[in-house]
Order: structure tokens, then sequence, then C-alpha cells
């Protein structure tokens, strides 16, 4: 089948649609829309990679599942609809944006505006049914997003990827760190922010490294 998705994207991920396990996966996602409620919807599915073109991806934020509650996942990792409360990682991500770099706390929890400036912000797995945490986990997703994370490192230079929590961390030997910056830290969620996330300074040390090698910094 063809996937709608950005063409940079395409022509960097073509041999994985090809691929059994993704068109398995393909078949058991339109199966899971098509018999309930699934979150993000439809067109948001590759949100993450339509808003960042492969050609222009600086940094790289792996999340876990979209939400599971309604009128909130738009197919960002840690972000949300414009309307909707900010979560509470993402309050705590704010925080430490604040403290690090002095910007002012935002008001909403859309991050589709570090999407078009070359944030990739991918979550494992891309799909989940409504009030069903992890309910599209083991199905494909994650061989999906570890290969995208492997081409992203084996086909750019000098990308920041960013692991919060210790789910995100286990991705690490995916990355070439001779070519690319990993930030490591605790989970921005209220159950770890505390132990070791707040004063991680992330946004500052990605726009540090994005500016020795000459490339534009992110307007977090």
């Amino acid at each position: 089948m063809e996937v709608k998705i950005e063409e940079s994207w395409r022509a960097a991920l073509q041999e994985e649609f090809q691929k059994p396990y993704f068109q398995k996966l393909i078949t058991f996602v339109k199966e899971e829309y098509k018999n309930g409620t699934v979150y993000p919807p439809g067109p948001y599915i590759f949100r993450a990679f339509n808003e960042c073109p492969f050609d222009k991806l600086k940094v790289v934020i792996l999340g876990q599942d979209p939400y599971h509650t309604p009128g909130v996942a738009n197919g960002l990792a840690f972000s949300a609809n414009p309307n909707q409360r900010i979560p509470p990682s993402l309050i705590n991500i704010y925080k430490e944006m604040y403290n690090d770099l002095g910007n002012p706390m935002p008001t909403h929890p859309d991050l589709s505006d570090w999407a078009k400036q070359g944030v990739l912000l991918l979550n494992a797995t891309l799909t989940v049914r409504k009030g069903e945490a992890g309910s599209h986990q083991g199905q494909g997703w994650e061989e999906f997003t570890d290969n995208t994370i492997q081409i992203v490192s084996e086909k750019k230079e000098h990308v920041v990827f960013i692991l919060w929590g210790a789910y995100a961390q286990k991705k690490e030997f995916l990355i070439d760190q001779n070519k690319h910056l990993v930030i490591k830290s605790a989970h921005p969620s209220p159950f770890s922010a505390d132990r070791g996330f707040f004063g991680s300074r992330p946004f500052s040390k990605t726009n540090e490294y994005l500016k020795s090698h000459g490339l534009g910094e992110i307007n977090w």
C-alpha cells in the first residue's frame, strides 16, 4: 500500500514500507480504526514525519505512546491539541525550558512549532485504542520506529537525540554517538522529574551543539 508521508521521509523509509512486518502492521491498524476508536485520528498517524521533513531534521525527542483520552493526541510525542489542558509531563518540560532558557511558559500544549523547526517528536508506538494505554504495542510500530532512529543515525550527521526516561534510553544502542549527540535524563513525568530531569538543561545543550556544527538553533 502507499503510505501517505512527507516526500523526503518516503525516500528515506521506502524499504521499510515494503517489509512484511510493516504490511502486517498496516493491516492491523486499519482493522483497529474500522472496529473502534483509535488515537490519533488517521490523518495524524505520521504527523511527526510530515511536520518535520527528513532533510530538515535536527533533533529527535522520543516518547512512548499517544495519549489515549478523547481529543488529546495530535500525532506529536508529548504534544496535545491546542484546545486541551497541558499534560503533566509537558508542564514539567515547560518548567525546565523556563529554568534553562528563561523562555516564557506556553499556555497551550501544541508543539507543532518545534516540529516545523526540525524537531521529530516521535512516539515509539504511533497509535493506541481509546482508553487502553499501550494497546498497540508489540504489533510492529516499535520495529518501525527503531528502524527510523537507525536510519536517521546512519543517513544524517549532527542530530541531537533527547532520551527522557528508561524506555527511551533503551534506544541508545541504535544511535552512532560518533556522529550525533545523545542527551539523557529522567523522564519529565511528575513521578520522576525530580530524579534528574529538572536541571538537565536539554534545550540549551541542544542549541549549543547545533551552533557548534554551524546549524540553526531551535527557538524553543
